[in-house]
C-alpha cells in the first residue's frame, strides 16, 4: 500500500526556518518525481517544489525560489523541504506528493498525496 507520511510542520516566527520531511513506501521509489504543494486558507493550492527521480532536475514555485530547498534521500525513501526566511504568506498546509512522471510534478501528473502538515508563520 502506497503511503506518504509528512512531518516537521509547526509554528515558527517570521524570518525563521523549518524542515519538512516525507517518507514514502509502497511503490518503486526510484522511478518517480516527488514534490511539495501547499494550500493556504482561502487560496488555491500551489506547487512549491519538485525533484526528479534522479534528483538532477529541481523546480520551485516563484514565491519560494531562493528560500526553499528540496532534496531527496533515496536510501531512506524520503524527501525534504528546507524552508528559510519564512513569512506570513508561507502559512499553509503542506502536502507531499508523488508524481506519476519521472521529471515533473505538474498537478495533472500527481497520483498520490500525503495527509498534509500545517506550517504557521506568526509572531
Amino acid at each position: 500500500q502506497l503511503r506518504l507520511v509528512e512531518s516537521g510542520g509547526g509554528l515558527v516566527q517570521p524570518g525563521g526556518s523549518l524542515r519538512l520531511s516525507c517518507t514514502a513506501s509502497g511503490f518503486t521509489w526510484e522511478y518517480y518525481a516527488m514534490g511539495w504543494f501547499r494550500q493556504a486558507p482561502g487560496k488555491e493550492r500551489e506547487g512549491v517544489a519538485c525533484i526528479s527521480n534522479s534528483g538532477g532536475d529541481i523546480m520551485y514555485g516563484d514565491s519560494v525560489n531562493g528560500r526553499f530547498t528540496i532534496s531527496r534521500d533515496n536510501a531512506k525513501k524520503t524527501i525534504y523541504l528546507q524552508m528559510n526566511n519564512l513569512n506570513a504568506e508561507d502559512t499553509a498546509v503542506y502536502y507531499c506528493v508523488k508524481s506519476g512522471a519521472s521529471r515533473s510534478c505538474l498537478e495533472g501528473y500527481v497520483d498520490s498525496w500525503g495527509q498534509g502538515t500545517l506550517v504557521t508563520v506568526s509572531s
